[in-house]
């Protein structure tokens, strides 16, 4: 048995375990009661499932322009993706769309943000 084909079954492993993430990722998202439960579902298993499909993708074409390519968007991805789901989250507390009673912490209660007045952008 040589490398690449210990290197082709890490990869298959790596597809296999990413797109199930991506499946747990997607039942969490339609059967988790509340927009938090559902945004946590969306982000942990969806990017972890992303990182192992770019790692497996990594392994199987073993191009050295190609994994630095993949590098750079899972961290792009790890970047963007926490910050998005807490910009999401902090709108969402502000419109009120979130049961505060169900929150265990609440940073947010004390905020004084009303909103921008009429005539704003």
């Amino acid at each position: 048995m040589s490398w690449t084909d210990v290197a082709d079954a890490a990869a298959a492993v790596c597809f296999l375990l990413g797109a199930l993430l991506g499946l747990i990722a997607a039942v969490g998202v339609l059967k988790l009661p509340d927009l938090l439960s559902r945004m946590h579902a969306a982000t942990k298993p969806q990017v972890l499932g992303l990182l192992l499909m770019l790692l497996g993708l990594g392994l199987r074409l073993r191009d050295p322009g190609t994994i630095g390519l993949l590098v750079l968007i899972g961290l792009f991805q790890m970047l963007t993706t926490p910050v998005a789901n807490h910009m999401v989250a902090r709108a969402s507390y502000r419109a009120g769309q979130l049961r505060v009673d169900d929150l265990v912490v609440n940073d947010l209660a004390n905020d004084d943000y009303e909103g921008p007045s009429r005539g704003e952008p």
